[in-house]
């Protein structure tokens, strides 16, 4: 899978800001967000990729957010598969504004089957 790549694009609005995610007070893209919309493209990078009853879950993000962005604004996000070891994936994650290059960094995720998974997360409501 090393060298897969993903973009997703992503216009912000008013539910994106850092206002209404609790992470500021400002009207601008919050880093919760951008950070999800890297997490949500590096996932979609690789799916198609994984045999059936697999996916994938985020273990790590290193991320700067180097430029805040406005209401209104396109933003696009690339993720590319830097490292594949066995169950274990590697992104390099970025993320741009019209005006350019706004957060980058690393993301980790792991290849998992969502029956086991799932199983074995709700058995933690039985202890």
């Amino acid at each position: 899978m090393t060298g897969k790549k993903n973009q997703l694009k992503m216009t912000v609005n008013s539910s994106d800001t850092a206002k209404t995610f609790g992470s500021g007070e400002l009207e601008v893209l919050a880093t919760p967000r951008m950070i999800a919309l890297m997490e949500e493209c590096a996932y979609k990078c690789i799916s198609d990729s994984l045999e059936a009853g697999a996916t994938t879950v985020g273990t790590l993000m290193n991320v700067k957010h180097l430029s805040a962005t406005p209401v209104g604004m396109e933003v696009t996000v690339e993720a590319e598969v830097t490292e594949n070891e066995g169950r274990r994936v590697c992104f390099f994650v970025k993320a741009y504004d019209e005006c350019g290059l706004i957060g980058e960094g690393t993301h980790e995720r792991f290849i998992v089957y969502s029956e086991k998974f799932t199983q074995k997360t709700y058995a933690k409501l039985e202890k």
